[in-house]
């Protein structure tokens, strides 16, 4: 078994009532700090599973068996080239570089723009470019695809999330396995 580290943001739950803490732990958060910030629940996991996808469906299980509204995991789906650069090890600067070449292996195109000079990148499409271009660990992209899928499901309001995480990560897998073979 693996640790895994992320965060549940979730509401719902009053994080003024006298039991507040105590009802995540109940319900099975007791690998995880609980904490109320700017209107929302954050529960960051340290859960040891067999894989993230393992990792992430039962955490969502165990915060809403306490009562709470899982809004969405972290890390955060959507990056920036610092953000980017800080997930692969490289520098800032080569990332810059990638994400402004031109030709066959183009970097993915950003997804978002908070301002004109500040863009955003799906961080699930940046890890499997990654992968096949510049020797990224394909674990870390098939993690990647399985905070989105499971980001996707918890928009559509889906609270069992297992099925679906598994059926992602070996979707994945196998299409990283085919790219290097």
């Amino acid at each position: 078994m693996k640790t895994f580290e992320f965060s549940i943001v979730a509401s719902g739950v009053d994080p003024a009532a006298e039991d507040f803490g105590d009802r995540f732990y109940d319900a099975g958060c007791d690998d995880a700090l609980v904490a109320f910030q700017k209107g929302h629940t954050i529960i960051d996991f340290a859960r040891e599973a067999d894989s993230l996808a393992h990792a992430i469906a039962s955490a969502v299980e165990n915060v809403v068996a306490a009562g709470a509204v899982v809004d969405r995991i972290e890390p955060d789906p959507l990056v920036n080239l610092s953000d980017i650069a800080g997930r692969t090890a490289l520098t800032r600067a080569a990332i810059s570089k990638y994400a402004n070449a031109v030709g066959a292996k183009r970097f993915p195109a950003p997804v978002a723009r908070v301002t004109s000079d500040t863009p955003l990148w799906d961080w699930a499409e940046v890890a499997g470019w990654m992968v096949s271009y510049k020797g990224l660990p394909a674990d870390t992209a098939v993690e990647a695809g399985v905070v989105k899928e499971a980001n996707r499901a918890i928009e559509r309001g889906e609270k069992h999330l297992r099925k679906r995480l598994l059926e992602r990560a070996e979707r994945d897998r196998a299409m990283f396995a085919k790219k290097a073979g």
